[in-house]
Order: C-alpha cells, then sequence, then structure tokens
C-alpha cells in the first residue's frame, strides 16, 4: 500500500494568505475611507467658506460716499441754476433799466455826478451810510474787495460812481458764519467792496449810486437781488465804464485806507455840502482796462 500523503499544516499566517496581508488590507480599507472623509471635510470646508462681510461692506460704503457726493453735486448744481433763473427779473435790460424798483426797502435819491472834494475834506452827507453826492477825487478799490476796517465813505461813494456795490456792516452785530456770508458775496468779485461801518443802524446795508437797502438778515434772498439789479448798472450811475481797480500809494493805498471818519452835519463849518452844481457831463476817471 501506498503510504498516505499528509498534507502540510499551513500556518495561521499562511491560511490567511501571506503574512500581515488581513492587517494590511484593513489598514488599506481603513486609509480608503480617511482620504475620503478628509476630501468631502476640505470640499466641505470650502462649500461653507465665510461670506467675506468686511469687503461687502467696505464696498458698499464707498459706492454710498460716491453717491453722496455726486448727489451734492447735483443739488449744488440745480440750486446755482434755480437762483440764476430766479435772478433773470433782477437784470437790467434795454426795457427794464432800474430792476431794483422790483425790490420792497429799496431807498432812492437822485445825485449829480463828478462833484469832487479833497481827502481832507468831509462831506455833511444827510444819509447813513451815504450812496450819492459829493466824494474825494480818489476812488477806493473795489474789485471784489473786503476791507477789515472801516473805510473812508467819501472814498467808497466815489467807487458808486463807477458802478460798484457798497456792502456795509455793522461789526457789533455781524460777525462769524454771517460776516463769512456776506464775504462770499464780495471776495473776488467785480465791482463789489465790503466793509464794516460803525453806528450802523442795521446789521447790513447795500449802497449802489443813488440806491440803499438795509436789511437785518445777512441770508436774505435781496442781497444777491440788490447786486443783480444794480451792479454796473449802465442805467443808473454816471462814470459806466470807469475802472475800480486799485490806485495806489498816494491816490487811494488799498493796504492803508483812509480811515472812517462819521460825517458832520450840515451846515458844521469845514465841511462841504453834500450837493453841489449839477456839471454839464461826467467823464469817466479812468477807463475799465481790458479783462
Amino acid at each position: 500500500m501506498f503510504p498516505l500523503c499528509t498534507a502540510p499544516r499551513l500556518g495561521a499566517q499562511e491560511r490567511e494568505g501571506r503574512p500581515g496581508a488581513g492587517h494590511e488590507v484593513g489598514r488599506s480599507m481603513v486609509s480608503g475611507r480617511n482620504s475620503k472623509a478628509v476630501r468631502n471635510a476640505r470640499a466641505s470646508v470650502v462649500t461653507r467658506r465665510s461670506t467675506p462681510w468686511g469687503t461687502i461692506v467696505s464696498v458698499v460704503v464707498v459706492l454710498l460716499f460716491a453717491g453722496s457726493i455726486f448727489g451734492y453735486a447735483y443739488v449744488q448744481k440745480h440750486a446755482a441754476a434755480e437762483q440764476k433763473a430766479a435772478l433773470t427779473k433782477f437784470t437790467p435790460s434795454a426795457t427794464n433799466h432800474d430792476p431794483s424798483t422790483q425790490i420792497a426797502g429799496v431807498a432812492t435819491e437822485q445825485y449829480a455826478g463828478g462833484q469832487h472834494v479833497k481827502p481832507d475834506q468831509q462831506v455833511a452827507y444827510t444819509h447813513s451810510p451815504p450812496f450819492g453826492g459829493a466824494h474825494d477825487g480818489f476812488w477806493a478799490a473795489c474789485n471784489g474787495v473786503v476791507y477789515p476796517n472801516p473805510v473812508r465813505s467819501e472814498n467808497l461813494v466815489h467807487s458808486l460812481e463807477h458802478g460798484a456795490v457798497w456792502i456795509a456792516y455793522n461789526p457789533d452785530q455781524v460777525s462769524g458764519d454771517a460776516l463769512k456770508t456776506l464775504e462770499a458775496k464780495v471776495n473776488g468779485e467785480q465791482y463789489t467792496v465790503m466793509s464794516p461801518y460803525p453806528g450802523l443802524d442795521s446789521p447790513v446795508s447795500l449802497q449802489s449810486w443813488g440806491h440803499q437797502l438795509k436789511l437785518s438778515d445777512v441770508n436774505d434772498p435781496r442781497i444777491d437781488e440788490f447786486i443783480s439789479a444794480l451792479r454796473q448798472n449802465q442805467y443808473t450811475h454816471p462814470e459806466v465804464g470807469a475802472s475800480c481797480d486799485a490806485i495806489g500809494p498816494g491816490a487811494f493805498d488799498q493796504d492803508n485806507p483812509p480811515p472812517f471818519a462819521a460825517a458832520p452835519a450840515a451846515g458844521t463849518p469845514g465841511s462841504e455840502p453834500e450837493t453841489g452844481s449839477t456839471p454839464a457831463s461826467v467823464a469817466p476817471d479812468a477807463p475799465a482796462p481790458m479783462r
């Protein structure tokens, strides 16, 4: 008889395959599951990434700021256009020589031009501030000048003869923002001048040749109406085309103007009358330069 062949006994590891195979498969499966979990987790993080609120808020703020700037510019432009349109009826023309007749409160007088006094003489003006009559032979610089101190009236009246508007104010009643409001109407504006006037019986008084308007509020729209109607109005002042530029030291020094002095009463010895003989014609002292 042939001997029985006994199959070799397999070790535990051999029965399970190569050594450690079960553990490696297990680890591989676990590793695969972990890798998938990591990928899913990363995808979830990407999906749930927080909204960039800081950037969004910054952009919104910038847009709102830009919008407010454009909105403000539009409003200002619209307001300026409306103001210009409102002043149209106060613009002098061949059919409307004196639009100031439409402004409530304007006082008027008829004055002859060309009546001059010397620098050391005073005129007995009947109005305070004066707005016509005899005046100094030299005019006060009046092209957008704001004088910080009171100026001799006789020089300023000559400026009115050249077509300027003089804004006088009571320094005890007008200051701060109110003063800045008035200054903005004068600074750099041709044929416009401004100065404090001691003892003025109203906060503000506007003068052009033969015209005056006294007001209590620097925001009164009649200020702009008065300026529009009478500044360089060829129909209302004697020396059309005369200069308003500074003359200079020896005549009228804009940086050191002659100081204000209250007008003497009529008939005061040494004073000059407000009105005299009317000249046949008035020639401009100096033509305005070409601009």
